[in-house]
């Protein structure tokens, strides 16, 4: 048995360097694909570096990788990860775009990391379908290519081809793609290692977890405190915790979270229900009443609006204790 699992062909996974890539996103996928994780299962990467340039690329901060097979290291990828670019009104070299192609047309998983959406755009993988980038670019993606899809408020997108809004977001990601090829306890090992939390199927909009920047006064995380008070905060508690008046309150969530402090309250329960689910035995009902929706009964109306899915359903998909 151990002699067939250690002749099996591991899936390979190819990160594309291109001149100049930024280190963070560039680290973000070598981290996660790169480094041998064969003590979390015998299946375990095959990890590649292509580069447009060979034997070495030049990425940022004067640093170079080994690049030795340069791209031909995508006719054997079956999943190939673009990470951010340098330029994003810059052209990706031809030869990149046709090896992109290529791997695709052959049915290799293509990946863009943050502003890596732009190589797949003119590659033309992107056409008609729905994609993310960083939103600081995602006005620009929309207008250069309007036969996408563009949605700036998620996580990351799998829609034949998988694309990831900024930076971190591209370490969810990855998590996600492992997710799929390995397994839940594997990826949630993983996040372990590299210190995040472990994201769901983000590709559909109900199971993304999402964390928003605070919207308190300085000294005054008003949201971390409602958090850990929802069983009856209210947005006039939250206010008046913070100090401030209700307007000044939904002016302040309006200008940092998108949202009012009413839908935020609302999302949040919601996520820490989903939490609940993930990693407790605790009755629906219970749950409700813990994050302040008071009945099993409007939990499951309001879950299943915004995640898709019933409480029960999504709890055997994730409760790794069921």
């Amino acid at each position: 048995m151990r002699k067939e699992s250690a002749t099996r062909r591991r899936h390979r996974v190819v990160l594309v360097a291109s001149p100049g890539v930024p280190l963070f996103e560039f680290a973000i996928a070598a981290e996660v694909f790169g480094t041998d994780r064969r003590s979390l299962t015998e299946d375990w990467y095959e990890f590649t570096i292509a580069g447009v340039d060979a034997p070495t690329t030049a990425i940022a901060r004067g640093m170079t990788v080994p690049t030795p097979t340069g791209l031909a290291a995508l006719t054997r990828a079956d999943t190939v990860i673009v990470p951010a670019c340098v330029d994003v009104h810059a052209h990706a070299p031809d030869a990149l775009l046709d090896a992109l192609r290529q791997a695709h047309a052959r049915g290799a998983r293509i990946a863009g990391i943050c502003s890596g959406s732009f190589v797949l755009a003119e590659a033309g993988l992107l056409t008609g379908r729905r994609a993310t980038t960083h939103w600081l670019h995602a006005g620009e993606l929309a207008a250069r290519y309007p036969d996408i899809a563009v949605d700036p408020t998620v996580l990351y997108v799998h829609d034949d081809v998988w694309t990831s809004a900024g930076s971190a977001a591209g370490m969810d990601m990855c998590l996600e793609l492992v997710r799929q090829d390995l397994g839940a306890g594997v990826a949630n090992e993983v996040a372990r290692y590299v210190v995040t939390p472990p994201h769901r199927d983000g590709g559909q909009a109900q199971f993304i977890r999402t964390t928003y920047p605070s919207a308190a006064p300085r000294g005054q995380d008003v949201q971390e405190w409602a958090r850990g008070s929802l069983s009856e905060v209210t947005v006039t508690d939250m206010a008046r915790y913070a100090g401030i008046s209700q307007r000044t309150l939904n002016r302040r969530f309006r200008d940092s979270v998108r949202m009012s402090p009413q839908d935020w309250l609302q999302r949040t329960r919601l996520d820490v229900a989903a939490e609940q689910l993930e990693t407790t035995d605790l009755t629906i009902e219970a749950i409700a009443r813990r994050v302040g929706l008071g009945s099993a009964t409007n939990l499951r109306a309001r879950f299943a609006g915004t995640y898709g899915v019933p409480p029960a359903q999504y709890r055997r998909t994730f409760n790794r204790r069921t």
